[in-house]
């Protein structure tokens, strides 16, 4: 049996999962909305938009509290995830 590398996350991939991580919080999701401006029906549409994921990944960078605990749950590092929130932006 052979132990496959795992390929790395991507920065739409990364975006994915903490944005099911802030969803496990509701004042957080709350909070995502507010700051965002964003719909939960805007979130829904938006899964496979750049600018929506992007959109998720400033909030978490925006609040560094918030940044660490998704970098501990989702096992990244903070700076995977403001250079997954970059990426997103171009």
């Amino acid at each position: 049996m052979h132990d496959d590398p795992v390929p790395p996350r991507t920065p739409e991939t990364i975006a994915l999962e903490a944005l099911g991580w802030v969803l496990t919080d509701q004042p957080r999701a709350d909070r995502l909305l507010a700051l965002t401006g964003l719909s939960p029906d805007d979130l829904r549409r938006g899964l496979g938009e750049r600018a929506v994921l992007g959109a998720v990944l400033d909030f978490l960078a925006g609040h560094e509290a918030d940044l660490v605990a998704a970098a501990v749950a989702l096992d990244l590092k903070p700076e995977e995830i403001a250079r997954a929130a970059r990426a997103l932006a171009q």
